[in-house]
């Protein structure tokens, strides 16, 4: 398996992240970080720890380390302050140190909510990224975001902290489930969409050998998103040049649904997809995107088996009430990412009420 490696420098600190290496070489691996006696806690939903966190834990007890492991429930509804105030209670149980270390070892959601509690216990202990889904790998667990939701929307809480190390093996995708695999390829064709139409081309023309699963095929996919992720957050680490908000493409509509339905009706992913469609129609609708690639665009998260519109209509005040609350809005202006074309992203776009009414309507909203 080819290996990449790529950094992120913020605030004198380096976030290495590496692409094609078995998670059985982490323990070696973090020798060159952690001193062997170290307390090491494994964070996990429970379903991961089953298949993945016994070997990580006998790996790590192996190389020296004292080893904790601490389950969290599967699921968004995880990703609270109630589940990060339970981890704040069991690292105090368990004795975490300064000196100690963090493993978040699974999705999008384990990741967010670790990277959290990292961030704020003890002022900070150090963590490790192991991602374990192609959404966590591709996207999640790059970059140092991390937070939790609140009953008034998804990830307003929560801070920029960012992994010492991020460790992804796509062969742990092997096991991964068909809806998962959706879920993660709307992150997938959002790197296309905003920043690579080469890999957009690519997608295209290999969907549907991709979505079949895990194949050597997705090593130098799940690298080239880790790349532009890397790219983009090392030129604005903090997301206050307007740079880095082009990762929201889709996002803000995205999370909106995510929150109007109490994270229940639509995976990560689905919402996504859909929220891509409606900043496409926007896009075109401004004149930057052209209605072929809008089609294409479309063409695309359908043949990855993601929805462009909502299954069940949602009350319009009620989606409007979520997005005025999205991190993008300035001022009260929802402000939007949207497309110059494929490829090229265009931040920071505010929309007419008439314009934005017209692409949530084209998305059943």
């Amino acid at each position: 398996m080819s290996v990449s490696r790529f950094e992120i420098t913020s605030g004198g600190l380096r976030s290495d992240i590496v692409v094609g290496e078995s998670v059985a070489r982490l323990p070696k691996a973090l020798l060159k970080l952690v001193r062997p006696g170290a307390h090491v806690v494994v964070i996990s939903d429970a379903a991961v720890s089953q298949s993945f966190g016994k070997p990580l834990v006998r790996g790590l007890k192996a190389a020296g380390y004292d080893v904790s492991i601490v389950p969290v429930p599967s699921g968004e509804r995880s990703k609270t302050l109630a589940q990060a105030g339970r981890l704040y209670h069991e690292l105090a149980r368990c004795r975490v140190e300064r000196g100690s270390w963090l493993i978040a070892l699974g999705g999008g959601v384990v990741g967010d909510l670790t990277g959290f509690v990292a961030a704020t216990y003890l002022r900070g202990v150090p963590f490790v990224q192991v991602p374990t889904t192609l959404l966590a790998q591709v996207d999640a667990s790059i970059g140092g975001k991390t937070g939790v939701d609140i009953p008034e929307g998804k990830n307003l809480v929560g801070s920029f902290y960012h992994p010492r190390l991020v460790w992804i093996d796509p062969v742990l995708l092997r096991s991964l489930p068909n809806a998962h695999w959706r879920n993660g390829m709307a992150e997938v064709i959002k790197y296309g969409a905003i920043a690579d139409a080469k890999l957009f081309r690519l997608l295209e023309a290999k969907i549907g050998r991709l979505m079949k699963g895990y194949s050597a095929a997705w090593i130098p996919i799940i690298a080239r998103c880790a790349q532009i992720k890397a790219s983009v957050v090392q030129k604005d680490p903090r997301e206050t040049r307007g740079l880095r908000a082009i990762l929201n493409f889709g996002h803000s509509v995205g999370h909106a649904i995510e929150a109007a339905t109490g994270y229940l009706a639509y995976r990560h992913g689905e919402a996504i997809s859909i929220g891509m469609f409606a900043a496409g129609w926007l896009s075109q609708q401004r004149g930057l995107l052209d209605a072929v690639d809008r089609i294409r665009l479309g063409t695309l998260l359908t043949k990855a088996g993601l929805p462009l519109r909502v299954r069940k209509p949602i009350a319009r005040e009620r989606l409007m009430w979520y997005l005025a609350r999205d991190k993008k809005v300035e001022r009260g202006a929802i402000k939007f990412v949207l497309l110059r074309g494929l490829g090229q992203a265009v931040p920071g776009q505010a929309v007419e009420p008439e314009a934005l009414a017209a692409a949530l309507a084209a998305s059943g909203l």
